[in-house]
């Protein structure tokens, strides 16, 4: 995998269970892509890349859940279009192709 240019963009956000829990969101103009990680203390523990159409299926969700908190009631949602991602390794340079048969 050839390595791209730091994320010009980066935010953290600390877990409220403490230990070193944090979760962060990098931006890869370059590649076309956000990753999210995982973090406990200072060490990375998971990561998902996602791109555009990803990431903005990801923050309605967060966008639902944060209204529902705030009005303190639960707002009925349509079932959304099963998401299909890209396995073209032309949407993403520097991803290898991902094999149809794994799960998500």
């Amino acid at each position: 995998m050839q390595p791209h240019a730091p994320s010009s963009y980066a935010r953290w956000a600390a877990d409220v269970r403490g230990e070193g829990r944090a979760v962060r969101v990098a931006a890869h103009v370059d590649a076309g892509f956000l990753v999210i990680s995982t973090w406990k203390a200072d060490v990375c523990v998971g990561t998902v890349r996602l791109v555009p159409h990803e990431a903005s299926e990801l923050m309605a969700g967060i966008a639902h859940g944060l209204a529902e908190i705030a009005s303190g009631y639960v707002v009925p949602v349509l079932p959304a279009a099963p998401a299909k991602r890209r396995h073209d390794t032309e949407a993403l340079p520097t991803q290898r192709p991902v094999p149809d048969d794994l799960p998500g």
